[in-house]
Order: C-alpha cells, then structure tokens, then sequence
C-alpha cells in the first residue's frame, strides 16, 4: 500500500475511534449492506411469481373443481364409494393435464360406518325428554341398543380422577379457548379429549363418553372427528355433542345432578379395504433425482361435501400441476403431487408414500401439503434444519406483497409427518383459520362457505413456493 493511500485509511480509522456516532452509522450502513446482499434474488423472479398468480386468478380451475368435486362425489370418507369415485376423479383429471407420469399407489384402509342418524335425550323424573344433537366420532363402536346412565361433566383430566365415573358416561366439557387468538392452537389444545377421552374414561370404569364439539361456534351442528381405543382397555362408545346441547346439558346438570342420558349410536368398524393414493409427476429437467412434493388429502368425514376440510387442498394441489403445464414452465426438479387417502382416521396414505419413498432410496427435497381449509393463505410453516429455514426465509421479501408473510416453525400437515427424516423440509400451508373451526368436521363445511378468490390465491401460494424451492433448491 501506498503511503498516501496508508495515511488516507489511517486516518478514517482514527475519525471512526474519535467520532462514535459515525461509527456506529458506518456500521449500520455495513450490516444492511450485508443483509441486503444475502437476500439477493434475481430480478425476474418477482416478475415470474406475478405470472403465476396471474394465472391463478385470471384463469384458475380450483373452484369449478371444487363445484364438481362436493356436488358430485361429496363426503369422501374412506372405504366408501363416494373416496373411491374421488380417487378416479383425481386421476381423470391429472391425466388431463398430460404429466409425465400419473398412478395410483395401492393402500389398504380401515372402512367405518355411521349407519342410523344418531339419537340423544337428557332424562329427567317426571319430566319431557330433551333432545341432543350428538354423532359419533369416527371410530367409535356402537351403543348395541340403548344406553342410558348418568353423566358425569368434567373439564380437565384432573376432574376425571376426582369423580366416581363407573357405570357412567363422562362428559368432556372443556371448550376450546376463545382468548387464544390462534384458533388452531385452541383446537390442538382442546383435542385430546376428544382422541384419547374414551381409553381414559373406560380405563375408570365409565360405559360411554359425550365429548364437546371442537368449534368456537354455538351452533347445533354436531363436529365428529377421529377417536382411539387401546386393545387392553374395555371399548366404550364416544360421540360429540353440540355446543349449544352440551351448555344445556351442563346447566341442567346443575338442576338436576341425577339426571340420565339416553345415547343410540349404531356406527360399525368394517374389515380394510382397499384404495389408493393418486400421484402425478412432471419429471425434472436437470436434477430429476431432487423431488418437491405438494399434496393434500382425498378423504374427508362423512356429514357434509367436505368442501373445506381437504376438497379446497384436494383441488389446489391438481391446480399447481395444471399452473405449471400452463405457463410451459420446466422445472429442474421433479414436481410430484399426490393426493393422500385416509388422512382423516389412519394417515395410511401417508404412511404408504413415505415407506415407498424410504424404500426406492428417493431423494426429496421438499414434501408441501395443504390441510389448513379453503380460506385466505397466509405463509407456511416449515419443520426442517436451521440452514434450511434460513434460506428459505430469504424468499419473504419476494412473498410478502401477496400476504404470505408468515414463515413458522412446526408444520401442521399429518400426511407428511411419516417424510421426517427422508425430506429436507416438511411444509404445511398457513391459512386464516378465524372461520376454520366454524365449519370443521361438521354439517356446516359445504361449498358455499368458500371464497373462489381465497381459494385461487391458495393454489397460487403454494405453485409460488414450489417454483422457489425448484428454482434454488434447499
């Protein structure tokens, strides 16, 4: 170095010592210089995900699809006709859109029946019965007749050791917390009752559980949902009740202590079987090894179109391939959609894809899924390494103009869960869940409840995240 050039640094050295404030400017300044450069993303990036979303919005099919999909096939709960006409649909329909590879992957799945509408009453001495509105969580047994016994309320797992729950049914009446402004969390708080309520009360001796329907809601619409039963522990039956008939069930709990119910449930658990996984791939054009998997769930419960709870991810995940084929795009990388069976009691599809996958040495990247109901879509959130969640985070100056401003930690999707250890990431898609639980797992989740504008920006949410992950890899 020069001694003029030696002097001249010196001597900015010396004012930065001297002068605090500067330093501390100059070293703003490096920092966002710093920050700036790592978040570099070429330029044609945020030209190409407003083609997408163009697409999407401009000339998207997920609604019309939905349309079809609750308005002719409807509840899709699995082993029974309607999820098997579904599964052809899914296939006719990536067929369609010419991937280069579309199949079905074989599952056997478990096949439960609600049969008769269920029947409930509060009974009173001398007085007119009460009617309920209850339905039986998947899985459970049947009353085999009539049951009738005195109910026991409680709140906590802590009031259930307390009380003398024998020959009696337990009343799970904890309600999802309405302080807690993540309604999602409030229902996975809320959830356990519901799935283990059963094996806990028999495990006390009770002969039937009435859970409290998982919604916000005060309504008389019943929400079902997967329950469980361990084999060392008698079976006893377990239905939800609605919210509006569980406050009257409590407030007349608290006339008349001695009160029974009458419960008539005559659903069924049937012998497996068989169904499928449908799977659509566009093959990669420069790292086909490296797979990115988007995907959704085929089945759903049985007491409405299930247009929300997955018929909306159902039909985004067709919508990415379709959005993909439309604009000529060619991916790098392998883009596979797959549409789960029997998410909703068993995960079988899941379990199957990721045994498959582990077994063909598969190298994947990614595995998305959609699982969070047809509303607007807020970002996603991301189970993977730290590096790996850095990089992506690089992504949210690009995301955020179109509200896809979340990037959080424990992804949300159950398809995906058995991935853990084969994909780099497993990614669930982060939707506005204020009105989710109105509807879920009930009578209330029709097609009507849907935004088509909502739904398309979804399907473009997540084409948006596979182009970035295909584009830089993770």
């Amino acid at each position: 170095m020069k001694d003029s050039n030696y002097n001249i640094v010196h001597q900015f050295l010396l004012t930065l010592t001297v002068n605090k404030k500067l330093m501390l400017t100059v070293l703003t300044l490096l920092i966002t210089v710093v920050t700036v450069s790592a978040q570099v993303v070429f330029p044609d990036d945020s030209a190409q995900i407003r083609h997408l979303y163009n697409e999407a919005l401009d000339h998207g099919q997920s609604y019309e699809n939905l349309r079809y999909l609750t308005s002719h096939i409807g509840a899709r709960l699995s082993g029974s006709p309607q999820a098997e006409k579904a599964v052809l649909w899914a296939k006719l329909k990536m067929d369609a859109l010419g991937l280069d590879h579309v199949y079905l992957q074989e599952v056997m799945v478990p096949h439960w029946i609600r049969g008769a509408k269920e029947k409930a009453a509060i009974v009173i001495t001398g007085e007119p019965k009460i009617s309920m509105d209850v339905c039986a969580l998947g899985g459970s047994i049947a009353t085999a007749g009539k049951l009738r016994a005195q109910v026991v309320e409680v709140r906590s797992w802590k009031e259930l050791d307390e009380k003398d729950v024998k020959g009696k049914i337990v009343f799970f009446n904890r309600a999802m917390n309405p302080e807690e402004l993540e309604t999602f969390k409030a229902y996975l708080d809320a959830n356990d009752q519901r799935s283990t309520g059963a094996v806990e009360a028999a495990k006390r001796g009770a002969i039937g559980t009435l859970v409290r329907s998982l919604t916000l809601s005060k309504d008389n619409l019943p929400h079902t949902g997967a329950m469980s039963y361990d084999d060392k522990i008698a079976k006893i039956p377990s239905a939800a009740i609605s919210t509006n008939s569980a406050d009257k069930l409590s407030s007349e709990l608290k006339l008349s202590p001695n009160l029974t119910v009458e419960l008539e449930m005559g659903c069924e658990q049937l012998p497996d079987v068989k169904s499928y996984n449908v799977i659509g791939e566009i093959r990669g054009s420069k790292y086909p090894e490296e797979i990115i998997t988007v995907g959704a769930h085929i089945d759903s419960w049985d007491l409405a179109e299930a247009a929300s709870d997955d018929g909306s991810g159902f039909v985004q995940t067709i919508e990415v391939m379709r959005i993909i084929k439309a604009m000529g795009i060619h991916p790098e990388r392998t883009i596979r959609a797959i549409l789960y069976i029997n998410e909703e009691n068993g995960n079988r599809g899941g379990l199957k894809y990721a045994e498959t996958a582990k077994l063909a040495g598969e190298n994947h990247l990614a595995v998305i899924e959609q699982d969070a109901g047809g509303f607007m879509p807020k970002g996603f959130r991301i189970e993977a390494s730290p590096q790996v969640v850095a990089h992506m985070q690089l992504w949210q100056r690009l995301l955020q103009p179109y509200q896809l401003h979340i990037l959080a930690f424990k992804q949300r999707g159950i398809d995906i869960v058995p991935m853990k250890n084969i994909a780099k990431a497993l990614i669930s898609v982060e939707c506005e869940d204020q009105r989710f639980f109105d509807i879920h797992h009930s009578a209330a989740d029709t097609f009507d409840k849907i935004s088509r504008r909502e739904l398309e920006l979804g399907g473009a949410s997540m084409v948006t995240l596979v182009y970035l992950i295909d584009k830089y890899g993770l």
